[in-house]
């Protein structure tokens, strides 16, 4: 009983002395990350010089480039693109014309969902018929819907506090809609934008079509423009003139930008942290995801600053095409099983550069018991939920193989308001909050690179 007790003691007392030494690591990291990072002034470039960078344009190829030369200047040990064939669709020129008062044309600022075609460069105009949801959609007589613009207007969901969870609830919009409304005969469709921003700017995003639909114009709407159209629908007929030069044009070959530190004692073994490059034509990409990017590629030049010398091989991604087709998360994964490289976590930035507040685990439950008993290490610095299962789009083809998952939890409240809108530019991000969340990323993969198995 005596030698039990005394194992039992001196084992918590190695826990607190590393508890104590992981405390002191992660003060360290917190200290040259918020006097020293990068990530800041690496955002502004990326959104003020090269811009939105949707995938397959001449902005993407710029921020291929800008990524390799900030991975390099990080300190990465190597570094290389790995290609990624992406499909390429071009906007064009669009407009929306509305009769609100039921005579006069107005102009209502729109944009066309990503992947969808327009109307060929020529000018539609046909009566608007509003439904609040599928629902009522689906109660529709054929010939109420045939060659009409249905306005989806359905809200996102206020009560939900979980914004990412209200966004799952009403994303379907931008998916399901246009199929539905094609395939009962409908000439267009106007969703209501996933947005929860009180304003005119519209939220695109990606859709598609399912095989065998015909392929109809489908376009988002502001929150206050589709208040203004539910408006005139209730009053009386209105009509709607949609132009729009939208169209996919084949595909186009980019990269995803990889810059690694090569590890010690288990440098076969690799932790993958990262974000997507692309972004919507709209606004600058600076939360989705220009600060993923930003705060993986700060993880590489922090753990390099602090001479840091991780057992496994850290890698930075910055994947192509998460925005309209996830290309760049398939290549990547589809690469590391040709390869036969062996990952012991990956984890995503993907959700804003806001304040973090905690990471979601995709994981079996060892592990996240592993990763829960960092709790009070975290805490200091505002992170204390680990509670979702989170892990990210880019790295989701990784799950097929087995990795473990997590991804960065920001504060969620206002990322729908900037969300693929205009609104999403450098002046919304705050510095401290961006620092604050590459140390979460950076503290994350440290520990889990000394204590996952």
């Amino acid at each position: 009983m005596k030698r039990t007790f005394t194992f039992i003691l001196l084992l918590i007392a190695n826990l607190a002395f590393a508890r104590q030494e992981d405390s002191l690591l992660l003060r360290t990291v917190s200290d040259e990350i918020m006097l020293h990072a990068t990530c800041y002034e690496n955002l502004k470039v990326l959104t003020k010089q090269v811009g939105h960078r949707l995938s397959g344009s001449p902005e993407a190829e710029k921020a291929v480039e800008w990524g390799k030369k900030a991975m390099l200047a990080a300190g990465a040990d190597s570094v290389w693109l790995q290609p990624v064939e992406v499909p390429r669709w071009i906007r064009g020129q669009e407009y929306l014309k509305v009769q609100l008062d039921g005579k006069n044309f107005t102009d209502m600022e729109m944009l066309s969902l990503g992947n969808t075609d327009g109307t060929d460069g020529k000018i539609m105009e046909r009566d608007v018929i509003c439904v609040p949801d599928l629902n009522t959609f689906e109660q529709l007589d054929a010939e109420k819907i045939k060659d009409k613009i249905i306005f989806f207007d359905y809200r996102f969901r206020q009560d939900i506090i979980n914004t990412f969870e209200g966004y799952g609830d009403a994303v379907k919009y931008r998916w399901v809609a246009v199929n539905k409304a094609a395939a009962r005969g409908a000439a267009a469709v106007i969703i209501r934008s996933v947005s929860t921003g009180p304003d005119a700017a519209p939220h695109t995003g990606s859709s598609k079509y399912n095989d065998g639909v015909r392929h109809i114009p489908a376009v988002a709407i502001g929150n206050t423009s589709a208040d203004a159209l539910s408006k005139a629908c209730r009053s009386g007929r209105v009509k709607a003139q949609l132009l729009s030069h939208c169209k996919t044009t084949g595909t186009a070959m980019s990269f995803n930008v990889i810059g690694e530190i090569k590890g010690d004692s288990k440098k076969e073994e690799i932790i993958v942290v990262g974000g997507h490059l692309d972004s919507w034509d709209v606004g600058e990409g600076a939360h989705d995801d220009g600060a993923g990017c930003v705060q993986a590629i700060e993880v590489v030049r922090t753990i390099k600053a602090l001479n840091i010398k991780p057992r496994r091989t850290i890698r930075a991604v910055l994947y192509m095409n998460e925005e309209n087709g996830v290309k760049g998360g398939t290549a990547y994964a589809d690469s590391a099983l040709i390869r036969k490289e062996r990952h012991v976590l990956a984890m995503e930035s993907d959700a804003g550069g806001f304040v973090p507040r905690g990471i979601g685990l995709e994981m079996p439950d060892p592990l996240k018991q592993i990763v829960r008993s960092w709790a009070g290490i975290f805490l200091p610095y505002g992170i204390h939920d680990f509670s979702q299962e989170e892990g990210g789009v880019d790295i989701s083809p990784l799950k097929k193989q087995g990795v473990p998952l997590a991804g960065l939890l920001p504060d969620s409240q206002r990322y729908f308001d900037l969300h693929h809108s205009r609104n999403d530019i450098f002046e919304t991000v705050n510095h401290r909050e961006l620092k604050l969340g590459a140390w979460t990323m950076a503290a994350f993969v440290l520990l889990a690179d000394k204590y996952f198995p």
